[in-house]
């Protein structure tokens, strides 16, 4: 089996965590399409045990929850009787902790309650002590928090009110919100704090990062696998190496106390490819 050298894998992975397509790294590295995704799956499978691994015991005191549309292959409007159950659209939870900046977990699949509740049971036991939750206003979210914390959690929904949908020139910017509704679902959640803001702002960032998220492009996954493993990868880049954020001063990993260090997409790989 041909094995790349280093410093291309890490060239290959440093472009697709920066925005670029599984296409225009094929261009710019010099390296098959073949090779390009075969890479991505294998670290981004490791990334995924990486942050399993590593994420637990976790100091969140509070956490955004939000969910993150993309499709593989087809929006769902075009998906027939003969497409298979990893065709459509698909949706990324992801839980942000607002004071450190990390993602302690994430989740793609279907926006199922199936989905929701094996996203927060995934979540619960990487929390070392109670935590304040604000999600949007799915519903399928309060039974699952419930059950998966036993109620010993403070929980709020944010559900927002837009205007009409803009038509004629503005029609592909988003609706203004109207309004918003702030309502307390379990314990004793401080208002104040009650907000999916920060984890909003988060969506953006993949979308700026991670090349299959843009919209109105054809960059979008065409397999399940790919997808799951690119975003393994982003979070685990985003983790641990990527961001020194300038209200922490370090990387969100750092801000936990996951690790010590800054990393870098030669780490990242190493402890990647000890995983998979």
């Amino acid at each position: 089996m041909n094995v790349l050298p280093r410093d291309k894998q890490i060239a290959i992975l440093s472009h697709l965590v920066e925005g670029s397509s599984v296409r225009s790294t094929e261009r710019l590295v010099g390296v098959c399409r073949e090779g390009v995704l075969r890479l991505l799956v294998r670290v981004g499978s490791g990334c995924a045990n990486l942050l399993d691994e590593t994420m637990v015991n976790l100091p969140c005191k509070r956490l955004e929850i939000d969910e993150l549309w993309s499709f593989i292959q087809k929006k769902q409007r075009h998906v027939t009787a003969m497409d298979g159950f990893d065709k459509g659209d698909v949706w990324t939870y992801v839980a942000l902790d607002p004071e450190t900046k990390l993602i302690p977990t994430f989740m793609t699949g279907k926006r199922t309650e199936e989905s929701t509740r094996a996203f927060i049971k995934s979540l619960a036991p990487r929390l070392k002590s109670r935590v304040q939750i604000t999600t949007d206003g799915m519903r399928m979210y309060a039974d699952a928090i419930g059950d998966a914390f036993s109620g010993a959690v403070d929980y709020a929904q944010v559900t927002k009110t837009y205007e009409a949908e803009a038509m004629g020139p503005g029609r592909y910017s988003p609706p203004e919100v109207v309004g918003v509704t702030k309502e307390p679902i379990f314990g004793a959640p401080i208002k104040e704090l009650v907000s999916t803001s920060m984890v909003e702002c988060q969506n953006r960032t993949i979308r700026m990062g991670l090349r299959r998220f843009t919209r109105l492009t054809n960059a979008h996954s065409k397999k399940l696998e790919n997808h799951g493993a690119a975003v393994a990868l982003w979070f685990a880049y985003y983790n641990y190496y990527a961001r020194i954020h300038s209200t922490i001063r370090c990387t969100p990993a750092m801000a936990a106390g996951v690790t010590m260090t800054a990393w870098d997409m030669g780490d990242l790989l190493d402890a990647a490819s000890r995983r998979v």
